[in-house]
């Protein structure tokens, strides 16, 4: 139930007195509200993440969160949307998860050290927490994953997991239409959607704390798996590799474990052939997950027993009342405002009657960025799109033709083309290896991580040229782009 938690209102303020395991909600429904937050007394949190005593915290784009306190605390609010306070909330189960996991991390750390305390332990109780979130659309997939890492990094034990983001929907720390993963070694903060995971070195100022996090991602280029399954499983096999490779060498990380989070379409959508779950079962397989935790879902829960019961543990944990059901035309908007945020970083306005605030825990005066017009010829920068999206109809196919070009096959765009579709495309530009150029096959193409994103703005067929919005300036000629299903214009 709701819980009436005293509030005091005065002039644009309000202050709130949150009784011990009680979560103050608030929505914010437009993107030019923004939200002051100032804890006065007490301990809280935002998602795991705890909030300093007398610090503002800026919150802003519709964002949608929660402040949940275990022990108690007062809060300043100035110029809420949707607020209220509930004491139903799905914390202690989170709180529970992570005991269980921080057991798992100590054993494993005992076992690789040799402690006599690990004498005994069998081979499954020696590995660490290697967790796969899964459950329906809007059911607080991400926001569990948060809370998990940000327990696990509060520990005080050093611990450094792996967050994994496999909706390609989210963003997770660059732009939409990717998956990535990335070590996090300290609390992700939430301040608005268009960094759900923290902000990576590729979008934000070298002054911030969250340039430490270096994601490795890959271009998947749309927003739904559905759109060219066969590449998202090439994508995670790739991905999963990385992670393994990365991990046999780094000892501590191994330890932390894993976290991978998971669109909804993975408990839904069957393969070609008919098999249910294929992707739960590839990330089980590929990414060696010895626990699934299932969001409010009973009927899933239950099947992910029945299918993996006997291998690993499956537990469920209720969705949080606070979760919001997001419309289409909701995701479109914070689809674009990750693409702003990512070229031109990020600027709230603040309430009326504060002076300065903090986005994220980062100071808002350092979260603007410049990006550059850059003017290249079509020569200098060799696009491909992935799959069958460029291809004519099998209808415009001369007679007796079959096709020749798969689901995984990059095509050269030209981009002087009237439906080469580039105008206003966001562009992966692919990463240059040491010593060369990407070698323009298939494989090596496929198997290539990104280094960052650009924005066609204007196409000159007569000139040959093209003008791309640029996070930095530099050089483009001779490097690889890859191009999918996403655009994005400047308002």
């Amino acid at each position: 139930m709701e819980h009436s938690a005293q509030a005091q209102v005065t002039d644009d303020k309000k202050e709130w007195k949150l009784e011990p395991e009680t979560e103050y909600r608030f929505e914010l429904d437009s993107d030019s509200t923004s939200l002051a937050v100032k804890l006065i007394s007490g301990l809280a949190e935002v998602f795991g993440a705890e909030l300093a005593v007398g610090k503002t915290y800026i919150f802003g784009s519709e964002c949608k969160a929660a402040i949940f306190t275990w022990q108690g605390c007062v809060l300043e609010m100035r110029r809420p949307s949707t607020e209220y306070i509930s004491e139903e909330t799905p914390m202690s189960s989170y709180a529970n998860l992570h005991l269980a996991f921080e057991q798992m991390r100590i054993k494993t750390r005992r076992a690789q050290r040799g402690s006599p305390s690990s004498t005994g332990l069998s081979e499954s109780e020696k590995q660490p927490p290697r967790i796969l979130v899964i459950g329906p659309e809007n059911s607080g997939k991400t926001t569990a994953c948060k809370i998990i890492a940000n327990y696990a990094v509060r520990a005080g034990q050093r611990w450094s997991p792996i967050l994994v983001n496999l909706d390609s929907g989210e963003g997770g720390w660059t732009a939409p239409g990717t998956i990535s993963a990335c070590p996090v070694n300290m609390p992700i903060p939430t301040s608005t959607p268009a960094n759900p995971l923290g902000s990576s070195a590729t979008s934000a100022p070298t002054a911030l704390t969250s340039s430490a996090l270096l994601p490795l991602v890959y271009w998947f280029g749309h927003v739904e798996t559905r759109r060219n399954p066969k590449l998202m499983e090439k994508l995670i096999h790739t991905l999963a590799r990385r992670i393994s490779a990365r991990l046999e060498n780094d000892v501590a990380g191994s330890i932390s474990g894993l976290i991978v989070d998971t669109p909804s379409s993975f408990t839904t959508q069957a393969s070609k052939t008919g098999e249910k779950y294929a992707f739960i079962k590839l990330c089980v397989e590929l990414f060696q997950i010895n626990v699934i935790v299932v969001i409010g879902h009973e009927k899933l829960n239950v099947e992910m027993r029945r299918e993996f019961g006997n291998v690993l543990s499956v537990v469920k944990i209720p969705k949080s009342g606070g979760v919001v059901d997001l419309e289409f035309a909701y995701r479109s908007r914070v689809h674009s405002l990750q693409l702003h945020s990512y070229l031109y970083g990020q600027s709230l306005p603040l309430p009326a009657g504060v002076s300065a605030g903090a986005l994220g825990g980062e100071a808002m005066e350092e979260l603007s960025l410049s990006p550059h017009s850059l003017v290249i010829d079509f020569n200098d920068l060799t696009i491909y799109r992935i799959g069958e999206a460029v291809m004519a109809p099998t209808s415009a196919l001369p007679i007796g033709a079959s096709r020749v070009v798969s689901e995984m096959q990059p095509v050269i765009i030209d981009p002087a083309q009237s439906g080469s579709g580039l105008l206003n495309a966001v562009l992966a530009l692919l990463v240059q290896p040491d010593g060369g150029e990407i070698e323009k096959d298939d494989e090596a193409i496929l198997n290539s991580d990104v280094a960052g994103f650009l924005v066609v703005t204007a196409i000159d067929t007569n000139s040959r040229q093209m003008t791309v919005l640029s996070p930095g300036p530099g050089s483009l000629h001779g490097r690889i782009a890859l191009v999918g299903s996403l655009e994005w214009q400047e308002q």
